[in-house]
C-alpha cells in the first residue's frame, strides 16, 4: 500500500513539474508581443547612431529579436530541433555583428577581423553539428 502511494506521490509530482515548465498559448502570444516591442525600441535607438555604429546596432538587434523568438519557441514547445535553432540563432547573430563591426577597420585589420569572425562562426556550426 505505501509502495502505491509513492508512485501515485512521484508521478502526480512529475505530472505538476511538466506542466509548469510549458507555456499556455496566453503567455507564449504575450512573450512574442514582448519580443516584437523590445525590438522596435532597440531599432529606434539604433536610429539615433551614425554610420557603422547605427549598422551594428541594427544587427545587434536583429539578431537580438532572432535568438529571444528561438528561445521562446524552445520554451512553448521543448524539442532538440528548437534547442538546435536557438544554437543555430546566436552563432548567426553572433556573426552578423561581428562582420558588420569588422567594417569599420582598414585593410589587414579588416581582414583579420572577417577571418576571426569566420572562425567562430565555423566553431559554432562544428558545435551544432555535433548537438545532433
Amino acid at each position: 500500500m505505501k509502495k502505491h502511494l509513492l508512485m501515485i506521490a512521484i508521478a502526480s509530482t512529475c505530472l505538476v513539474a511538466g506542466q509548469a515548465s510549458a507555456m499556455t498559448q496566453d503567455e507564449y502570444k504575450v512573450a512574442k508581443e514582448k519580443i516584437e516591442a523590445d525590438y522596435k525600441v532597440d531599432k529606434t535607438q539604433c536610429d539615433t547612431l551614425k554610420e557603422n555604429a547605427k549598422d551594428v546596432c541594427h544587427k545587434e538587434a536583429k539578431g537580438k529579436e532572432a535568438v529571444a523568438k528561438a528561445e521562446l519557441e524552445q520554451q512553448y514547445k521543448p524539442s532538440d530541433r528548437h534547442a538546435r535553432e536557438v544554437k543555430e540563432e546566436k552563432v548567426k547573430a553572433a556573426y552578423e555583428v561581428a562582420k558588420e563591426k569588422c567594417d569599420d577597420m582598414k585593410s589587414d585589420a579588416k581582414s583579420a577581423c572577417e577571418k576571426q569572425a569566420k572562425a567562430d562562426e565555423d566553431r559554432g556550426k562544428a558545435e551544432l553539428r555535433a548537438m545532433k
